[in-house]
Formats: C-alpha cells, structure tokens, sequence
C-alpha cells in the first residue's frame, strides 16, 4: 500500500479521469496484497488468473466508483472475492480455506495473544497457515490484516456486521498464535500491516490492465 491514504485517494481519483500513469500507481499499491486475498480463496495455482480477472473487472468498473482510499481496497476485494466465488463454482469444489481447526491445535501457546502471528503473517509460510482457518476467520484476517481493510469495510466485502468481522479476526489471529507459540510480550494489532510481497511474474501486468481500461471505456 502506498504509505498515505490520502495518495492512494489521488491516485484513485486521477485514475479515474483516464491517467493512466495513476492506475499503474494504484495497481501496484493494491495488488500485492489483493493477490493475497484471492490465494486465500482458490489456492497458489489459480491466484494470478482470478486476480487478473478482478482487475479487468476493476479497471471496466473505476469510473463508476466513488469514495476514499479504504473504500476502494473493499469495494476492489469484493470484486476480487465475487472473481474467486465464480472460479470456484465453475471448477465445482470448496474454497482452499476452511480446513480442520484441529490442525491448529497442536501446538500450546504461551499466550493468548495474536501479536506473534500478527507479525509472522509478513512470511509466506503463515500465509499459508491461514487457508487452514475456518473460512470466517481465514477472510478475517486477511481482509483486515494483509489487505488493510477496516473493521466496517471487512463486513461489506463479506456482508456481515463489524463486530462478527472484529470476533472472527481475533479468533484467527489467536490460533495463529497458538500454532506459532505466541509470545506474550509480541506488540501488534489490527492496524499493524505486514510488508506487502512483490506480485510474480505471472501476474496480470498494470500496464496489460490500463490497455483494457482504455479500450473498454471507448466501448462503453
């Protein structure tokens, strides 16, 4: 994420307009860690398509948006969750998350806190970890942590209420916690975003989704 709020609003916004060299700036600011999100979803192997697939979507949709920064990182994961859904239904099986919370309870913590998950989520391992949560606690925690949503945005792209996403969230990050061995002297919280991890070379290219941007306005 861009390290202002308020730039990702500019570029959002200019973006909007047609600048093109801002959408790249948007891209790169959103992508890494909505890419995150989708992999939570269907797995390493489809990540990069359905993601490429939510920022066409995105790039189609941008004049249409309209609100700040946080808004347009839950109103691009909602799209980017639907993306993942529709993938999911058309491959005909169950989303990677949700497996068996026992898995997560094998190991004692020290304690019950979540700072020691928290920051171990900045590790592709724990990422992993995640897709092993119950799939309420697994989008939870990667919305609020790893994409950077707030509590009220986590519930729209989820259509819940804030507090069921806040208990969700805690939930995850303390068996997370658990799995890890907590440390009870780990910092950290909900506002405490891991680094954002370079999107692979697969991924669909900013410059790729601008072109489509362009083209697809001119057909609306």
């Amino acid at each position: 994420m861009l390290g202002d709020d308020a730039e990702l609003t500019t570029a959002v916004r200019a973006a909007q307009s047609g600048d093109e060299t801002a959408f790249r700036t948007v891209y790169r600011a959103v992508h890494p860690r909505l890419l995150g999100y989708v992999r939570t979803l269907v797995g390493d192997h489809d990540a990069e398509d359905v993601a490429s697939e939510a920022w066409l979507q995105i790039a189609r949709d941008l004049e249409r948006f309209d609100g700040d920064a946080d808004r347009f990182r839950g109103w691009a994961a909602r799209i980017a969750r639907n993306r993942a859904l529709d993938h999911i239904r058309m491959r005909g099986r169950r989303p990677v998350i949700g497996g068996d919370e026992a898995e997560l309870t094998g190991k004692p913590a020290e304690s019950d806190t979540a700072g020691e998950a928290m920051e171990a989520l900045a590790t592709g391992s724990t990422l992993s970890l995640i897709a092993r949560l119950p799939q309420d606690q697994a989008e939870a925690v990667v919305l609020r942590v790893v994409v950077g949503l707030d509590a009220k945005s986590a519930a729209e792209t989820l259509g819940k209420r804030p507090g069921a996403v806040r208990t969700a969230a805690h939930r995850g990050l303390k068996r997370l916690a658990e799995l890890l061995g907590g440390d009870p002297e780990s910092g950290g919280g909900l506002d405490a975003l891991p680094p954002q991890r370079e999107p692979r070379d697969r991924a669909v290219t900013s410059a790729s989704v601008t072109h489509t941007r362009a083209r697809t306005q001119k057909d609306m």
